[in-house]
């Protein structure tokens, strides 16, 4: 699939990580062979989280961002660190840079705990090998949890530069081991100079590999219908809905709809009852907007299939079991409770907004009880959520499957509920089975 075809959230994000001045944006020049990052010998040029989406073989449509060095100093440079922490919950593959010449410290160690507690697959990518006598002999390493997590090359010309080659992480075998497991894939060791290009492009097609082995292509919609069914999709226009397009989780359902074969008919919620009559066939499946769910099932004959946009969202991002449990926590709520509403875009608030003006109002009618409702977006999500009785997320549409998963395991590993606008709204409204019924096999 080409760049202008994938949306950003589908798109691999590959993170690049490590000290100040260890070449991180040297190192996105070489890959890209472009001048996307500002490259300086002092310390700190990179100020804040940069990304840059763009089309990278052998892997493909990608977002490439490069973060400030993590040993950044001062009240600023803790900012911009908790900037690049936050990142994280977004990477796909991350690229550990290390100076080969100051090798590997305590830093680099705690960031590779970070990874493999996060399950994220990395590359150690040893930077200005060309400072090193005779370096065009070093080749490619990896490391091999299966064999005392040696560093083991993966052609057979290192010979007298293997010495050279782990010289890096020497007096560090305990730590490795407790980053690494059997149970894990191998993290991979590679010497590269983003000045000379040396090892750039086996670089590039490891990473192209590691892709390939972490993607697995996930239906929106085109398994819940066959080719020639009829897909009717409700879609409200408010206020909200920006000026002269649809807004993203439509359009990436229409697209599929028409690339598996569907035939896509798009009304808005007032026509509903005209266009059911007029098309005189029965919709395989009607995909709504959440916000008119109750008024689309009133008009519904009982056998149609109705799901909405944001139920589609929270399968193909993340949990849907658990966001579907977590939506039952609204008949716990007491007088007081916090609640927290995420969304995962910073659109322009309107003056009757889903998220910070409908559902509060909706969840507080329903419980009957007086809550607290703080509200985030975009990039910000609470580094402790202990304070909330539920969390409330959008479906997620400009956020990468990583980070939803990231959202959602953080909530579980702290034992606060999290639950979905559509599914949330749908439940309020008395037909949160109905919603989920397209989903059930069987």
């Amino acid at each position: 699939m080409t760049l202008h075809k994938t949306p950003y959230a589908n798109r691999l994000h590959i993170g690049i990580f490590g000290k100040r001045n260890v070449g991180k944006s040297s190192l996105i020049n070489a890959i890209t062979g472009q001048d996307l990052a500002i490259v300086s010998e002092e310390k700190g040029t990179t100020t804040d989280p940069v990304s840059k989406s763009m089309e990278l073989l052998p892997l493909g449509p990608v977002v490439l961002i490069d973060t400030p060095g993590m040993d950044d100093e001062g009240v600023l440079g803790e900012k911009r660190i908790k900037k690049t922490r936050q990142v994280l919950g977004k990477i796909d593959i991350s690229l550990l840079v290390v100076d080969h010449i100051e090798g590997v410290t305590e830093l680099e160690l705690e960031l590779m705990e970070e990874f493999h507690q996060r399950k994220i697959p990395f590359v150690m990518v040893h930077n200005k090998i060309d400072e090193v006598d005779d370096y065009s002999q070093i080749s490619d390493c990896y490391i091999n949890p299966q064999d005392n997590n040696k560093i083991v090359p993966e052609k057979n010309n290192l010979r007298d530069n293997k010495a050279r080659a782990e010289i890096n992480i020497s007096g560090d075998e305990k730590t490795l081991k407790k980053i690494n497991n059997s149970h894990e894939p191998n993290w991979r060791h590679i010497h590269v100079s983003a000045k000379t290009g040396f090892n750039i492009h086996t670089l590039k097609e490891l990473m192209g590999k590691m892709g390939h082995e972490i993607t697995v292509e996930k239906p929106l919609v085109k398994d819940l219908f066959q080719p020639g069914d009829l897909i009717l999709l409700v879609t409200p226009i408010d206020e909200s809905a920006p000026k002269g397009r649809l807004i993203l989780p439509q359009q990436q359902v229409i697209r599929e709809v028409v690339e598996a074969g569907g035939v896509n008919v798009v009304i808005k919620e007032t026509q509903l009852e005209k266009a059911l009559e007029t098309l005189g066939c029965k919709p395989a499946l009607v995909i709504t907007d959440s916000q008119v769910f109750d008024k689309v099932a009133d008009i519904l004959q009982k056998g149609i299939k109705l799901t909405s946009f944001s139920i589609l969202f929270a399968r193909f991002k993340g949990e849907l079991d658990s966001l579907a449990s977590g939506a039952g926590f609204i008949e716990e709520l007491k007088d007081g409770d916090r609640i927290l509403i995420s969304e995962g875009c910073s659109h322009h608030r309107q003056c009757n907004d889903i998220g910070t003006v409908k559902l509060p109002k909706w969840i507080e009618n329903y419980s009957k009880k007086k809550l607290n409702f703080q509200f985030t977006s975009g990039v910000e999500f609470p580094e402790d959520l202990s304070p909330y009785a539920l969390v409330v997320h959008c479906g997620g549409c400009l956020l990468n499957q990583r980070e939803m998963e990231s959202r959602i395991n953080k909530a579980c590993m702290e034992g606060i509920p999290m639950t979905n606008y559509g599914i949330l709204i749908a439940y309020i409204k008395g037909i949160i089975d109905r919603s989920l019924e397209p989903f059930i096999v069987g």
